[in-house]
């Protein structure tokens, strides 16, 4: 068998197609697309990868899965049955953590926004970290802290200086000061640990050495001016699996030791946030081609709305009806949302005969495809997980409404 996509979970035989150990045929008799198939066993495998690489280089090594990737229930339980903790933006990601269980000294919460009502349910359940992005929360988590007395662990969140981000705290000299003077009048926080988080889809070795370089100034900056901390988050950013294949996590995870070594960055804990690396090539849609028009476009019965280009996904179609198919003819496929911004890829490597009905496998979809949908007029899909017991469905639209948290 070979693989598809470089996914070992997805294979072809014969003309057949094998999702996990299913026959792709025999899933499309039953249902109707689009719809929206998980691995199990493929989260499994990209989660143990990742946690014996990266545990064979540092020996206080933490993960924090990051739930805005995808926070269907199935697939955080998944992760949360392999002891991975859970890395949360909002308050209803946190009720949905706590809800499954995850251990609340195994989760960490921050982002642009805190909430008065996020950081008590946080503070209530005495969390690992609340990461700050502004210095002016820090009063505000002290304040809320102190009515529950309680000492409340905090991560600064750094900007990275890429481009122009506005994320995070740009240290200069009043900042400084600023944060120095909250640490000694806060009684009611302790700094804890530094986060940066360079950028998305991160293959190349630059970047991962660009967010060192990041944390590393900081950590400098802060030691002048009496500041310690001893604990550091590099984030998440890392690509599919299937994109970045064991040996090249191998050498990022070499290279991000080498890095901090050569900046000489002392820590206790170093902690990571992955999301697309441990389901992104887990998911895979299934559509078919609805319409064909001139010049070698084709139209798909799913689009933007639920495979939207702001997920960045590493997206690879396949004409599962013609799989044996040479796949070298420059094809450009859209979607159904009636705008010419509905266009998932031009000139892409495709078959070269072009039927309507065609079954089309997308994968790479299983992180912020959901999250970053926006349903425009359609409907949601129905979503299915594949794993040793067979196939089950863990979201019908028509019962369960709808994916978004409340």
């Amino acid at each position: 068998m070979k693989n598809i996509s470089g996914n070992p979970f997805i294979k072809k035989d014969n003309g057949n197609i094998f999702i996990d150990s299913i026959n792709f045929n025999e899933i499309v008799k039953k249902i109707k697309t689009p719809f929206l198939i998980f691995l199990e066993n493929r989260i499994r495998d990209n989660i143990k990868t990742f946690i014996n690489v990266f545990g064979s280089e540092f020996k206080d090594f933490q993960c924090f899965y990051s739930f805005k990737a995808n926070f269907l229930s199935e697939i955080c339980k998944i992760v949360l049955s392999e002891g991975i903790g859970a890395e949360i933006v909002g308050l209803p990601e946190l009720k949905l953590a706590l809800k499954l269980g995850f251990p609340p000294n195994k989760i960490i919460i921050g982002g642009p926004y805190l909430s008065k009502e996020l950081i008590e349910l946080s503070i209530k359940n005495q969390v690992k970290e609340l990461i700050i992005y502004d210095i002016n929360d820090l009063k505000k988590v002290n304040d809320i802290a102190q009515k529950f007395d309680f000492i409340q662990n905090i991560c600064i969140r750094i900007n990275s200086q890429k481009y122009d981000s506005k994320l995070g705290v740009k240290f200069d000299e009043r900042k400084l000061i600023l944060f120095k003077n909250a640490i000694n009048n806060y009684q009611n926080i302790k700094i804890k640990s530094i986060l940066s988080h360079y950028s998305t889809q991160m293959n190349d070795v630059k970047q991962f050495r660009k967010n060192i370089s990041a944390i590393a100034s900081n950590l400098k900056q802060l030691l002048e001016h009496g500041v310690i901390i001893n604990d550091i988050n590099l984030g998440g950013g890392f690509p599919e699996a299937t994109v970045m294949p064991q040996d090249q996590l191998k050498y990022i995870a070499k290279e991000i030791k080498n890095g901090l070594e050569k900046f000489e960055v002392n820590y206790n804990n170093i902690y990571f946030e992955p999301g697309r690396y441990f389901i992104g090539d887990a998911g895979l849609f299934i559509s078919k081609v609805v319409k064909v028009i001139e010049n070698r476009w084709v139209f798909l019965n799913i689009g933007n709305n639920i495979c939207p280009k702001f997920a960045r996904c590493s997206l690879r179609f396949y004409n599962a009806s013609q799989i044996n198919e040479p796949h070298k003819y420059k094809t450009s496929i859209a979607g159904i949302i009636p705008t010419d911004q509905d266009v998932l890829a031009k000139d892409y490597f495709f078959t070269k005969e072009l039927n309507k009905g065609d079954k089309v496998l997308i994968a790479n979809t299983g992180a912020y495809c959901l999250t970053f949908s926006n349903r425009f007029p359609y409907s949601l899909p129905k979503i299915f997980l594949i794993n040793d017991n067979g196939i089950k469905q863990i979201f019908d639209p028509k019962i369960d409404k709808d994916i978004s948290l409340n």
